[in-house]
């Protein structure tokens, strides 16, 4: 009995390989709504300078696709950044960070303690950075930082999914009331017209004037 070939051997083992990568990888079916850290949330114990939650763990057991959102259900002690810039990740820091690559979620909550619950939806794909910035880094330096990679999945949503919004521009100033308005010149056939006959009264006037000159010389 003739063995194998060794062109039909290895198209068998990359068969099994694609067959078992696919099977490791299940299809989005629909869009999921991660709550960062599970039922312990999003939370920083300052007591202890710890976090209440490995997220690291927490999101290396997730699967994460376009239109996926994430809830970070925290308190106003704690921040949430969005950033696609790892150095910013690293640096624990938004000092330097640039508009179109780090997004920082602010409620405009100034008091302390406040309950809040942020949904950060996943509209690129690739490596996504979070971290809280919180107590000038201190959080982000332990442990409150995490990194996901987001598959394509489904696509974004139409809801997500919407043009940029054309940029802003500047409107005109409104007009200087102060000015006086131009004045309004007649013209065109009127104005002529308004010429000829003012010629025509100036030779009749001097035909009368030259009449009443010949009567008082004779």
């Amino acid at each position: 009995m003739a063995s194998p070939s060794p062109i039909a051997v290895n198209l068998t083992v990359m068969a099994l390989l694609i067959t078992a990568v696919a099977s490791a990888t299940p299809a989005a079916t629909s869009y999921v709504n991660h709550t960062v850290g599970g039922d312990a949330g999003w939370f920083f114990n300052s007591s202890t300078n710890t976090t209440v939650a490995d997220y690291s763990k927490w999101a290396a057991n997730q699967t994460f696709n376009l239109g996926d959102y994430l809830i970070f259900r925290t308190s106003s002690n704690q921040t949430v950044v969005q950033t696609y810039n790892e150095t910013t990740y690293k640096s624990c820091s938004t000092d330097d960070a640039l508009d179109s690559d780090t997004f920082l979620y602010d409620v405009g909550i100034d008091q302390f303690g406040q309950p809040l619950s942020i949904a950060v939806p996943l509209t690129i794909e690739g490596p996504n950075y979070y971290f809280s910035d919180a107590d000038d880094g201190v959080q982000c330096q332990q442990g409150m930082a995490f990194q996901i990679t987001v598959d394509h999945g489904l696509g974004l949503p139409p809801s997500l999914n919407q043009p940029p919004p054309p940029p802003y521009s500047e409107p005109p100033p409104p007009p200087d009331s102060s000015l006086s308005p131009p004045s309004t010149v007649a013209g065109g056939s009127n104005g002529g017209a308004v010429g000829a006959d003012a010629n025509v009264r100036l030779v009749v006037g001097m035909i009368i004037l030259s009449v009443a000159g010949s009567f008082l010389v004779i």
